[in-house]
């Protein structure tokens, strides 16, 4: 069983990195951090930030379900991405009130990831960030289509090992399981 997707997590957590961007971003680069975002914490804590589907598309890995709002936002009027950030227009995408994107949802260590990503990578610009993540062990050439990548394999290629890798899969399973019995 999988964790379900915390679209209000994402938003936050891609508003956050527009605001440090000056309030909108190449979409191709937003992607990119976010699913630096989901592997760094991933590999600091445990467990990912937003619960994403991760990818291997051809300009490299990609969280699935937010690149689906970017790209089909009209799929995606009652959540809070549409209510926070714009269409893409250009091949960007904007804040649409910076003052007013709560952050609740993200804690402490959440917000230090996203922070320290984008310092890390923030000053790169997307075909950078493109390549960057293309050299990932994780990531494969799906060839033109999209290929799922495994959390586990992530967490294998920093160094954890098969038992550790197995006891953390255990305990996403129990907190799923949790979130869908009792919200």
């Amino acid at each position: 069983m999988r964790a379900r997707y915390r679209e209000d997590k994402a938003t936050q957590a891609a508003a956050r990195l527009l605001k440090l961007r000056g309030g909108t971003m190449s979409h191709l680069k937003l992607i990119k951090l976010l699913y630096l975002v989901e592997r760094e914490a991933l590999i600091r804590f445990g467990r990912s930030v937003m619960n994403e589907t991760c990818v291997a598309m051809p300009y490299g890995p990609v969280v699935s379900a937010t690149l689906d709002r970017i790209h089909s936002p009209e799929l995606y009027t009652d959540g809070d991405w549409s209510r926070y950030v714009t269409p893409k227009r250009d091949c960007e995408v904007s804040l649409r009130n910076a003052d007013n994107v709560p952050n609740e949802m993200l804690s402490a260590a959440e917000e230090a990831v996203i922070d320290e990503v984008f310092e890390k990578y923030g000053h790169l610009d997307r075909w950078a960030i493109v390549k960057l993540t293309q050299a990932l062990p994780e990531w494969e050439d799906p060839e033109g289509s999209a290929i799922p990548i495994d959390p586990a394999d992530i967490l294998l290629h920093a160094g954890f090992s098969a038992e550790d890798v197995a006891e953390i899969r255990s305990e996403w399973e129990e907190s799923a399981l949790a979130a869908a019995l009792f919200g």
